[in-house]
C-alpha cells in the first residue's frame, strides 16, 4: 500500500473524528437552549427531555475516545497530527463536562418548579448570561472547525463577560434574600445554576485554548491573555 494511500486514509480518519466533535458540540448548544427555555419558561417538559438526553452525549464521548485511542494506536501519529488528537481528547472531555452543567441546569429548573419557589426572583435575567455562554460555545466550535486562532483569541476573552454577567446576578441574589428571608432557598438554587452556565462558557474557553494549541504547538491554559495574544501573533 502506498504511502500516499495510507496518508489519504489518515485524513479521512481524522476528519470523521472532527466531524464527530462538531456534531457532540452542536448537541451540547442545542441541549442549553432547550435548559435556558425550560428556566425561562419554567417548562417541566422541556427540562425532562434535557436529562434524558444528557446520555447520548455521554456515549458520543466514549465514541470519540475509542476512535482516538483506535487511531494513535494503528496510525502511531508524530508531531502536529498526535497534537491535533491530543486537543480533540481535550476538547471532547470539556463538551461533556459542559454538557454536565446543561443537565445539572434542567435538574435545578425542575427542582425549582416541583418546590414552587416565589416567581418574583430574577429568573428571566439569567437568559443574559445563558446567551452569552451559548454564543460562546457556538463560536468554540466554529473556531474548531476553521481551526482559526483570531476567533480563539475573542473566545478566551469573552469569557469575562460572563464571569461579570454573574458576579452582577449574584450581587442581585444577595438583595434578594436580605429583604426577604423566604427567597433564600429558591435563591440558593438559582445561585447554582448561574454558577453552570459560567462554568459552560469556562468549558467554551477551554476549547478555544485547544484550538491554539492545534495551530501553534502552545499550550496557554493559565496563561495571561498578553501572553495568549503573543503565541497567536
Amino acid at each position: 500500500m502506498s504511502d500516499k494511500h495510507i496518508s489519504s486514509q489518515f485524513d479521512a480518519e481524522l476528519n470523521s473524528i472532527s466531524t464527530n466533535v462538531l456534531e457532540m458540540g452542536g448537541m451540547v448548544e442545542s441541549q442549553l437552549h432547550q435548559a435556558v427555555y425550560a428556566l425561562v419558561n419554567m417548562s417541566m417538559e422541556s427540562a425532562e427531555q434535557v436529562i434524558e438526553n444528557e446520555a447520548r452525549i455521554n456515549q458520543m464521548e466514549l465514541h470519540i475516545d475509542h476512535e482516538i485511542i483506535s487511531t494513535i494506536g494503528r496510525r502511531q501519529p508524530t508531531a502536529r497530527d498526535l497534537r491535533f488528537l491530543m486537543a480533540i481528547s481535550r476538547t471532547t472531555q470539556n463538551l461533556e463536562r459542559a454538557g454536565d452543567e446543561v443537565a445539572r441546569i434542567a435538574r435545578m429548573v425542575k427542582s425549582i418548579i416541583e418546590s414552587g419557589s416565589p416567581r418574583n426572583l430574577p429568573i428571566s435575567e439569567l437568559r443574559l448570561a445563558a446567551d452569552l455562554a451559548s454564543a460562546l460555545l457556538r463560536k468554540s466550535l466554529d473556531s474548531f472547525a476553521r481551526l482559526d486562532t483570531t476567533m480563539a483569541v475573542a473566545i478566551i476573552k469573552g469569557d469575562n463577560e460572563i464571569d461579570n454577567e454573574y458576579n452582577g446576578f449574584l450581587r442581585k441574589l444577595i438583595t434578594y434574600m436580605m429583604e426577604d428571608a423566604r427567597t433564600i432557598s429558591p435563591s440558593l438554587d438559582l445561585l447554582f445554576l448561574a454558577k453552570s452556565i459560567e462554568r459552560v462558557g469556562d468549558h467554551a474557553k477551554n476549547i478555544a485554548e485547544q484550538i491554539i494549541f492545534i495551530v501553534k504547538g502552545e499550550d496557554v491554559r493559565h496563561s495571561s491573555m498578553d501572553n495568549v495574544e503573543s503565541v497567536v501573533g
